[in-house]
């Protein structure tokens, strides 16, 4: 039979994972590059992008959370690309590259997206679900990692607290 205590208790267990899941490194940041080739076949080099905020956010066509984000996204990258940040999507998942293109296309997404297949090893360890987003400061240290969506606010508040120190 299933009573409050237990509930009270997978909920408190669900928070606990979900607070677990958003890790802040900047006691021991370390420095993160890549260099992948974007759906257009240009280069996508992160540390090319030095100097700014980068955020990349791992996302699959399949996801409807990763669905509900793009629009924050969007709008982030928009306000923030001339000026201090960038959104780099990587397409996490086997379908063909017409297929990203088409999606990226109806979701009118700006920001570079490359593809990568879901075994391949990543710079930044396994991931665990989709989206995740990891935020790299601008001397290239990653000092962030949420699983689950971001909003274009949320990026801002973490950009502002990490600035700050």
């Amino acid at each position: 039979m299933f009573n409050m205590t237990q509930s009270r208790t997978r909920y408190l267990f669900a928070l606990i994972m979900i607070c677990w899941n958003t890790i802040v490194f900047a006691a021991d940041a370390q420095s993160i590059d890549f260099s992948y080739q974007s759906i257009e076949g240009k280069p996508v080099n992160l540390k090319d992008f030095r100097g700014k905020w980068v955020l990349v956010n791992f996302w699959a066509t399949w996801c409807p959370p990763c669905l509900e984000e793009i629009p924050e996204l969007v709008i982030f990258h928009e306000t923030h690309n001339d000026k201090n940040a960038v959104v780099i999507g990587i397409d996490y998942e086997r379908v063909s590259k017409e297929k990203v293109k088409k999606f990226v296309d109806t979701y009118s997404m700006p920001y570079p997206i490359v593809q990568i297949n879901p075994e391949t090893t990543t710079v930044f360890g396994p991931i665990s679900g989709l989206p995740t987003s990891f935020l790299i400061d601008p001397k290239g240290k990653l000092v962030a990692r949420q699983v689950g969506p971001v909003t274009s606010e949320t990026i801002e508040e973490y950009i502002n607290n990490f600035s700050e120190k």
